[in-house]
Formats: structure tokens, sequence, C-alpha cells
């Protein structure tokens, strides 16, 4: 008859294995969670365990990553550990923030994503979940990670144009001024426009033609919005070479349309300068 004990070794084999068992990292599904609310604001937060996965691999990988997807990258820090980006914004839904940390201790690698939408924003759940997962399941550890975090880190973001009419972006900015002035030149570097309204001015400085927007003051417009800025932010534009025949018919009141990059901002004077502008149709 087969002896039915265990020895004595295998006694303390097994719960080693049972806790090893119980000690595996949750999956980037399982850490998901959701809180606040569409009033208050809503907060999404994943994250992922990696094996030999530095602080600075990560963002450095999470860079390239989140550039593809055509997020804007506002800072990154990787010796830091830390990364705010933002959704970027599409018509009239504004971006909101997304923090990234990652730490690492004993050899493995956690990096933590956190959303916080704006009051009044809203996101199904298991859209977010999908997203974030999606983008934090593509962290690397060990050789390829360093290699992908080297590639990552000088990628740039690849959303379209940013196209609206020039009194929305002027309210935009206003109040993106109030709230943080800093913050802007970071969160429009090299980003593109395209932007509709009417001439407000046009003027030649040291051989370039700049094309202003007209934007009326605040208690000038008909309309405004609960809570809009008390200041207006003039948008001016740099003219592309070769767009000179287009610049010298245009006159104050005449309605146009034209792409142009992110340059300069002036929070003290309120201006917007983007460069190489040009005609669309």
């Amino acid at each position: 008859m087969r002896s039915c004990y265990l020895s004595a070794g295998a006694a303390l084999i097994l719960p080693a294995l049972a806790l090893s068992s119980g000690a595996k990292a949750a999956t980037c599904d399982e850490t998901f969670t959701k809180a606040g609310s569409i009033l208050s604001g809503m907060r999404f937060t994943a994250t992922v365990t990696v094996p030999d996965l530095t602080p600075a691999s990560a963002i450095g990988q999470m860079r390239g990553i989140v550039a593809a997807k055509g997020y804007d990258v506002i800072v990154a820090e990787p010796d830091d550990g830390s990364m705010l980006i933002e959704q970027p914004q599409t018509g009239k839904a504004r971006a909101f923030p997304i923090t990234i940390t990652a730490t690492n201790a004993g050899g493995q690698g956690t990096v933590q994503m956190e959303a916080k939408l704006r009051g009044g924003q809203t996101v199904p759940a298991e859209a977010a979940k999908t997203e974030m997962c999606e983008m934090l399941g593509g962290l690397k550890g060990g050789k390829a990670g360093l290699a992908a975090a080297s590639s990552g880190m000088k990628a740039v973001s690849t959303a379209p144009p940013l196209e609206m009419d020039a009194l929305s972006l002027s309210q935009q900015i206003s109040k993106d001024t109030e709230r943080n002035a800093a913050a802007i030149p970071l969160r429009y570097e090299n980003k593109s426009f395209i932007i509709k309204g009417m001439v407000g001015e046009i003027a030649k400085d040291r051989g370039d033609y700049i094309v202003t927007y007209k934007i009326p003051q605040p208690y000038e417009q008909a309309i405004r919005l609960p809570g809009q800025a008390a200041f207006k932010t003039d948008i001016a534009c740099v003219m592309a070479k070769g767009q000179a025949a287009f610049t010298l018919q245009l006159k104050p009141g005449k309605t146009i349309r034209m792409s142009g990059v992110y340059d300069n901002f002036s929070p003290t004077d309120h201006i917007l300068l983007l460069k190489d502008c040009r005609s669309v149709g």
C-alpha cells in the first residue's frame, strides 16, 4: 500500500509554492480602478509590473508609445520616473491630463497611469481600461526595454492638426493662461493648427509678413461663455515663404483659413505666435 504521508521537506515546499502563487503580480485589467463622477471629474488608474524595468527606461518607452498614439507629451523626467501627457483636444472636447509614474523595487519595475478628466467630461470605463492597458502592455524590461526607451525619448506626437476657429482658440489660450501660463509652451510645442477667422491686421517685420486674426475683446462679444477669461489672446501668423502673393491680397475683415505651427507665446502681452503659416483652401 502506497504511503500517504508527506515528508518534512515536501511539507515546507508546499506552503512556499502557495506563497509564490499568491504573490504573482496582478494584471493591468485587475488593477484598473474608476473613481469620481462626471460632475467632480472622473479618474481612472491602471498599473503594471515588469521585471528588470528601471524608471528611466519606463518613461522613455512610454514617451514613444503615447506619441505614436497621438498624445501630447507635456513633460518627461526619466530619471525621476515621471511624465505628464494629455489626451489631445479634438474639436470642442478639451484635453485632459494623464500622469505616468514609474518606480523600481527588488528588480521589479512598477508603472502607474492615472487619467483625470475634467468636470463634465465622460469616457466609458471599459474604453479607458482598454486604452490604458494597451499602452502599459507595451513596456519591456532589460536590454529590449532600454533600446525602446532610447528611441522613445526622440519621438514626437503624431496627432493631426488642431482645427478650430480663431475666437475659440483665443478663449482657450486665455483660460489656459489663467490656470497655468507656464504649461502653455509645453502643451503646444510642435503643435500644428488650422485656424479659420477674419483678418485683423497685415504687417511686415524684417522681411516677414505677419497676419493677425481679428479677435474682439470679451466686453465686445455678443455672447460670453460662463467662466470666460476677462482678457483676449491675440493670434498672429508669420507667413511662410511663397505666401507673399496671398498675403498682399488680404484686407481686414476678410475670412481666411490658414495652417501654422506653434512658435511662441507671451503671457504678459497675451499673444500666441504661429510660424510657417499658409492659406488652406
